[in-house]
């Protein structure tokens, strides 16, 4: 089975077949920078880091790029109640995004370019829009003109334009020769940031900057475009408009993530229900929180609630545990195992990680009843199976994401337990148990579980 993705400009279910041969490019809507990211944020980031990740696994060469919105209406108005330019609003929850997808193991984008830096691109789309009739400047501002291509538009969101209400997205609609006619461009305005263009300075709208970058990195046809189900209209109605309007193809595929909810409400900024990342962790690991986002079908709605999230926590140290006690008596691992085909096409079908985390659970019991057993051949073939596919879901407890590789202090603190535990080993052969538990009480008291196994004692930072 090949993979094959639900196309929301569709609606079925589409076999996946790249524009080039061995090659997937995929562009993901990433952050407008205003405010620091909350899980829902975050989920979309863990969603499609999954799909690269299987992508690469089923040998594609993957292009991955992620923007970053640095201007707009929102960050503006932060701005301006903070009295702090732009820029620092924009770099400061860029920096908290960039920080939250390292924490929760999304791989680094092999682009991740900035609205503000493709100003040149923005303008030549604009012109070539302009030239042919779909665009037009007035008062300082851009608009795509709606009705030059009212035959296609409203197609991504399944919409008759007949139907839609203005855009609303300018302070004065009377420039527009249409309401429902979207902003491209945004003309001057007394203490906003402004780029010079043909028709006057401004800065850009909303819409226009993803199709400029998507198109300069990606081609002017590519593969999947991604994002929050909350995107597909207006912005990637607009996207699609604009960008085929212009002549491009565009995007083969639109995959949209659903939305985490607290109750019956979008978890949202506005809304003053976020939870953010930094508050997250401290709940459950990082890994445990990209368990729980990753858990269910990416196109599902999640229902925030700590009960669930502690279960997804509970779920992944099973998984851990597992790993961790196979690992004491299979020392290399075959990093080229095969998959089990059910766990392939589970992901092959939308994604379908529920499933794929299914396959992954039944191996784990399995491998642990070959430990029980002592089959150390079956327990090699049991752990291999399951790295790999953690490794795809970006979830392996051994890699060095998660094991805290890198820091200065892990050969230390290594070093350190090894010592107390030859301590402890030495006093329960001398029959001095009270020395024993009052060693295993003191690395508790450091935060250091310690467990006795029929391979010696093995120890772990305690949950």
């Amino acid at each position: 089975m090949s993979l094959h993705i639900y196309d929301t400009s569709t609606r079925a279910i589409r076999e996946f077949v790249p524009v080039e041969a061995g090659r997937a490019s995929i562009y993901l809507c990433g952050a407008t920078v205003q405010a620091p990211p909350h899980i829902g944020h975050i989920r979309s980031g863990v969603n499609f880091d999954v799909l690269r990740r299987w992508l690469a696994r089923s040998g594609y060469d993957v292009t991955f790029c992620r923007n970053v919105t640095d201007i707009d209406d929102k960050i503006i108005r932060v701005s301006a109640a903070e009295s702090v330019p732009w820029f620092v609003v924009a770099e400061r929850n860029q920096r908290a995004f960039t920080w939250a997808y390292d924490t929760l193991g999304c791989l680094p984008p092999t682009v991740e370019p900035r609205a503000t830096g493709h100003v040149p691109e923005m303008i030549t789309l604009m012109e070539r829009l302009i030239s042919i009739g779909h665009a037009y400047a007035s008062g300082g501002d851009v608009y795509f003109d709606v009705r030059s291509y009212a035959d296609r538009y409203g197609s991504l969101s399944n919409q008759k334009l007949d139907n839609m209400r203005g855009a609303a997205d300018t302070d004065d609609e009377s420039c527009k020769r249409d309401p429902r006619d979207f902003a491209l461009w945004k003309g001057e305005k007394p203490g906003e940031p402004t780029w010079p263009t043909p028709w006057g300075p401004g800065r850009p709208g909303w819409h226009l900057e993803c199709s400029a970058m998507a198109t300069k990195y990606l081609g002017s046809t590519f593969d999947i475009h991604g994002g929050g189900i909350d995107l597909i209209f207006p912005h990637h109605e607009n996207e699609i408009a604009q960008s085929q309007a212009a002549g491009d193809g565009f995007a083969r595929y639109w995959m949209h993530n659903g939305m985490l909810k607290i109750g019956a409400e979008k978890m949202s900024k506005s809304l003053g229900n976020s939870l953010l990342i930094p508050e997250m962790v401290q709940k459950v690991r990082p890994v445990e929180l990209r368990y729980y986002l990753a858990a269910p079908h990416y196109r599902s709605s999640i229902d925030y609630s700590e009960e669930a999230l502690q279960e997804a926590a509970a779920a992944y140290q099973r998984i851990e545990g597992f790993v961790t006690r196979a690992a004491e008596v299979i020392h290399d691992v075959d990093a080229d195992a095969p998959l089990p085909q059910a766990f392939a096409d589970a992901l092959d079908d939308d994604l379908g990680t529920p499933q794929a985390l299914a396959v992954v659970h039944e191996v784990v019991r399995e491998g642990n009843v070959a430990l029980s057993h002592g089959d150390k051949e079956a327990v090699a073939r049991l752990l291999a199976e399951t790295q790999n596919m953690l490794d795809v879901l970006g979830l392996d407890p051994r890699s060095p994401q998660w094991r805290g590789a890198g820091s200065d202090l892990t050969p230390v603190v290594d070093a350190l337990v090894e010592v107390a535990l030859e301590q402890r080993k030495a006093a329960r052969e001398r029959k001095d148990y009270a020395a024993a538990d009052a060693i295993r009480n003191q690395l508790a008291a450091a935060g250091i579980t310690v467990e006795d196994t029929p391979h010696g004692a093995r120890w772990e930072l305690s949950r």
